[in-house]
């Protein structure tokens, strides 16, 4: 069964990946038996971008108002509401992967879960600042996002 991936969905990923990568700075798979995180996905051609979203606020907000306090800003975490539930989108988290490392897409209700498309501009808009940032060679990804985008 293929798997059509669209920019803006959410999508779980396959443990496969995380026993190929083998990296400690991503986040885990599983969270009390269920398949945890939810990835907010942007599609890049071929590589798709995953972007953990977390339900654990009141840790990301501590480390959010932090940032705001010492740069006046913060872009590596939002914190939004998705499906009437405050939300820590967490860019600084962020990895690339391949379409055969998705395990499938999350729903509610039975339909495919989308961030709304006011959110997925904001958050669109933050990871390619990020990304600009990284590509000049201030790294603000906790994991090596380039030696990752090798990994077939």
């Amino acid at each position: 069964m293929k798997i059509e991936i669209k920019t803006g969905y959410l999508y779980h990923i396959k443990d496969e990946y995380f026993d190929v990568v083998n990296d400690d700075s991503l986040m885990q798979n599983h969270e009390r038996g269920k398949k945890r995180p939810t990835y907010f996905t942007i599609k890049d051609k071929d590589i798709l971008w995953f972007i953990p979203i977390s339900s654990k606020v009141v840790k990301y907000r501590k480390i959010y108002d932090k940032k705001i306090e010492k740069y006046g800003f913060c872009n590596t975490i939002l914190i939004e509401k998705i499906f009437d539930e405050d939300t820590a989108i967490l860019l600084q988290n962020a990895f690339p992967t391949l379409v055969k490392y998705i395990d499938h897409i999350h729903t509610i209700n039975g339909k495919p879960a989308r961030v709304p498309e006011k959110l997925e501009k904001i958050i669109l808009k933050n990871f390619q600042n990020l990304m600009k940032l990284h590509n000049r060679g201030i790294n603000v990804f906790f994991t090596d996002i380039d030696k990752l985008k090798e990994i077939k």
